[in-house]
């Protein structure tokens, strides 16, 4: 499978089928997690662990979590930039999770004084803001289908609603030389489908805002660029993340995150 059919594919799982992951899954799986490229620095952890949670875990929205032995947890600091960063990295680890068969549910909350953050020490600044259960899937049941469809994950807003060109008055067209990349953009999962990412093209370059819905639009949006990003590599295009001093357009809503420049291509 390779990476554009993982990021088409991929949808959250949260029915398990019970069995823990072997040991030569965990360490390519960690080995790949501490490997993730990461252009936007950050403070931010990730483990990998196991825990016997016999009734299931249920967190708001999110529907219960079933038959899950192994969950990544990931540490955070309370940053922009580290928000970005473990959107864009840890979304690199679900897609290659994906890839090896396995299935994934980004959770976000606080868990202090759960059994997921006992006994873990994290590095100063970073606290356990993610966890992400991860197995092979079991049949979905009606509740997570119920729950799928509650969340609106197939509702996604339109090309035209998310992209522009030149100014936000300026729909993109599908058919632009980053169409495809932005399209896998827009099947990224974000919380309650809230699609916070909005982007302006000029020429070589994408420049990436965020609609500040909650707490968690900039990593969401740093997931969606994840997506961006991959589809770029798999065509061959290279190119390089900056931050401009003075957004090239302001708007009474979005937020001027991160830019793209694309610098070649090698077909």
């Amino acid at each position: 499978m390779n990476i554009l059919e993982a990021i088409k594919e991929r949808r959250s799982v949260r029915s398990f089928d019970g069995k823990a992951l072997s040991e030569a899954v965990r360490n390519e799986l960690l080995a790949f997690a501490a490997g993730v490229y990461n252009p936007f620095g950050g403070h931010f952890s990730i483990r990998l662990k196991s825990f016997n949670l016999k009734n299931g875990y249920k967190p708001n929205t999110y529907g219960i979590i079933k038959d899950a032995n192994d969950f990544f947890l990931i540490g955070m600091a309370d940053e922009e930039a580290t928000a970005l960063a473990t959107g864009f990295c840890f979304e690199q680890v679900v897609l290659k999770a994906w890839q090896l068969g396995l299935g994934t549910c980004w959770i976000a909350a606080t868990f202090k004084g759960t059994d997921f953050d006992n006994g873990e020490s994290w590095p100063d600044g970073e606290t356990l803001k993610i966890i992400c259960p991860v197995g092979q899937a079991a049949k979905k049941s009606l509740m997570e289908r119920i729950t799928r469809f509650s969340l609106g994950s197939r509702n996604r807003k339109p090309f035209s609603d998310l992209f522009f060109t030149d100014s936000f008055k300026q729909p993109l067209s599908p058919n632009s030389s980053f169409g495809e990349a932005l399209e896998m953009l827009r099947l990224a999962p974000s919380s309650t489908n809230s699609q916070p990412w909005r982007v302006l093209t000029d020429n070589d370059t994408v420049h990436f805002y965020y609609l500040p819905k909650s707490r968690l639009s900039v990593l969401d949006t740093g997931i969606g660029i994840c997506h961006f990003y991959e589809t770029e590599k798999y065509y061959g295009h290279t190119g390089a993340f900056y931050t401009l001093s003075t957004p090239p357009a302001v708007h009474d809503k979005w937020k001027y995150l991160v830019s793209y420049r694309r610098r070649n291509t090698n077909i």
